[in-house]
């Protein structure tokens, strides 16, 4: 990690009280700075875009600290759907104190001018969390678990953020059923390829129709 990296993840925690009631903006980065000992003309220097920058520096900081939290975690003990159940967790338990700042950033990330960077930020965090799962897939399914896992997320992060149930237990659960209707996807494409493969092939069809017209 560049030292640059590290001043502004430091600046970027420290600001997350401030963005409470100030939002995402130069003052809450700031202020932050100034918590920290540091000079506020540092925020221009590093986050050259404003707002914007320290929001996607922040998503790309909470993929880099999900994979931290689960470094020690047995996951090839776990099945993939418990597997993907504990990252989409994880990466949000570690914001529960924030989550005025998620809310705050997830507003910010669909204005135009920042959508593009909300779902890169999106992209990246499903396909971190596939790949600490395991999932090593090129084919087209690379692309499938990855669009499944962002709905599954997102609807979650919603979730999520209106829970005010002991320990989040309501997400979690909400989670879980997300998960389980998703698994139910492979077993529907392989049932609709199994009937679509007993069907006449149209290509025969056609050929024998031009036959019997000559």
């Amino acid at each position: 990690m560049t030292d640059k990296t590290h001043q502004r993840d430091v600046i970027i925690m420290a600001a997350l009280p401030h963005v409470v009631f100030d939002g995402w903006t130069l003052d809450a980065l700031k202020r932050g700075a100034r918590d920290e000992g540091l000079d506020e003309s540092v925020v221009d220097i590093l986050f050259p875009q404003g707002p914007r920058a320290a929001v996607r520096h922040w998503l790309g900081l909470a993929d880099r600290q999900m994979l931290a939290d689960i470094a020690k975690a047995d996951l090839d003990a776990m099945r993939i759907r418990d597997r993907i159940a504990f990252l989409v967790r994880t990466r949000l338990e570690r914001w529960t104190a924030h989550r005025e700042a998620v809310r705050r950033a997830l507003a910010l990330s669909v204005m135009p001018g920042f959508a593009e960077d909300g779902l890169r930020a999106g992209y990246s965090t499903v396909h971190a969390m596939w790949r600490a799962a395991g999932d090593r897939a090129t084919d087209y399914n690379f692309y499938t678990k990855r669009g499944l896992l962002a709905a599954v997320y997102s609807s979650t992060l919603l979730v999520w953020l209106e829970d005010h149930s002991e320990g989040c237990a309501d997400t979690w659960a909400f989670l879980d059923r997300r998960i389980a209707d998703v698994m139910k996807v492979p077993k529907v494409q392989a049932k609709i390829k199994e009937v679509v493969s007993g069907l006449p092939n149209p290509l025969r069809i056609l050929r024998r129709a031009r036959r019997r017209a000559a």
